[in-house]
């Protein structure tokens, strides 16, 4: 007997790149050598001091057991500490900080908390497809709110303000954005923190990538009376190189961070003590670590512009963060298409923004996370097999 897939899971569809990965798996398999500039995947590997910290641990025959929920002081400082030095955002380290097991897993948890049957929540487009997965696996409904180039991608909250937000309950928000790169304006968060209050909104801020070619890294809740309105989402994922390490944090006042205590509590057993003091390493890194690393994503950025211009997309070279986002070329009817034909004939597979919402329909993104030889590589197989007119990005 075929069991009925419960009604949570109608309306949410396998994850995009996972279905996308079969299919370059079967042409690798068939000798494409496929060139993925698709996932924001860090290739880098973290800080020595952070494998070593995790060697350390795992060596010691005390550090292996079920850990507590909240994750271990040590880690909760380093992270209070974190802020305090690069956000200049005061936290509570017992109160106010709450570690996670990977970012992603945390936006599932608010909205497990806060939304049910009835609720809606605001979500961006273009914008990363789990706050939409995430709303829909709660019950509760996703509508989403427009980003558009004209408006340099921040939202358009006087056209909120005419919608009826009665049923609205938390609003996703997420700078520097992903996927196009745009960084939030001196006023936006300000803003968005007086929307939220006036409307009884939970302003939910996704900021895992700050640090990336960004010589400005910005926390919502630095802004006068966030913590009273809002959460952010944080990662190590992206900044320390620890993708798969999945360590996140949320922060925010202790009611919010308590309630979804309640429901994190039933889903995990803790993170491995080792992996923590390895974040607590990563944490503790001073800014050239940082500088070195966006010294390694600029050089590819002028790799990604190449491409992207023999392609003849237009692009923003102000973007931040880890990929870049262009306007397709003309002559194709939308992302998938330019993606599609990158594909099959240059055996290079680049993501069709599309996958972020109606809004990326007519863009495409490139991931920074391979080495400059595999970028030239893909100018190469560019140049050899896609007619396109030379554009300038702007």
């Amino acid at each position: 007997m075929q069991p009925s897939v419960a009604k949570r899971l109608q309306h949410t569809e396998e994850y995009y790149f996972s279905r996308k990965l079969r299919e370059i798996d079967d042409m690798n398999k068939a000798g494409a050598n496929v060139i993925n500039l698709g996932i924001g995947s860090p290739d880098l590997p973290p800080h020595p001091s952070v494998t070593a910290a995790l060697n350390e641990h795992a060596a010691k025959p005390n550090t292996h057991a079920y850990q507590g929920y909240k994750g271990i002081p040590a880690l909760r400082q380093a992270i209070a500490g974190w802020y305090g030095r690069y956000y200049n955002v005061p936290l509570n380290p017992d109160m106010e900080v709450l570690p996670l097991i990977g970012s992603k897993e945390g936006i599932m948890h608010i909205c497990m908390t806060f939304l049910q049957e009835g609720d809606e929540a605001l979500i961006p487009d273009p914008g990363y497809p789990t706050y939409r997965s995430a709303v829909q696996l709660s019950g509760a409904t996703p509508v989403t709110y427009d980003l558009d180039v004209a408006n340099d991608w921040q939202p358009d909250l006087a056209a909120l303000e005419q919608r009826d937000l009665t049923n609205v309950k938390l609003m996703w928000v997420n700078y520097p954005h992903m996927p196009t790169g745009a960084q939030a304006k001196k006023d936006t968060f300000e803003k968005l923190v007086a929307f939220a209050t006036k409307h009884h909104i939970l302003l939910c801020h996704d900021n895992p990538y700050s640090f990336i070619l960004n010589d400005r890294p910005a926390s919502l809740m630095a802004t006068p009376g966030a913590k009273e309105v809002a959460l952010e989402l944080n990662s190590l994922s992206k900044s320390g190189n620890m993708a798969g390490w999945r360590v996140g944090m949320l922060v925010g006042k202790a009611e919010f961070l308590n309630d979804i205590l309640r429901f994190k509590s039933n889903m995990d057993s803790g993170m491995f003590q080792p992996v923590q003091m390895a974040a607590v390493a990563a944490l503790e890194l001073g800014p050239e670590w940082y500088a070195e690393l966006n010294t390694i994503y600029a050089g590819r950025r002028k790799k990604v512009f190449e491409l992207l211009e023999l392609l003849g997309a237009q692009f923003d070279r102000n973007q931040v963060g880890m990929f870049v986002w262009a306007k397709i070329p003309a002559g194709y009817a939308d992302g998938y298409a330019v993606s599609d034909a990158v594909l099959q004939k240059a055996h290079v597979f680049i993501t069709p923004g599309g996958i972020f919402g109606a809004n990326g329909q007519q863009y495409i993104r490139v991931s920074l996370c391979r080495d400059e030889q595999v970028f030239a590589e893909a100018i190469e197989r560019v140049r050899k097999t896609i007619v396109a007119p030379q554009t300038a990005a702007i």
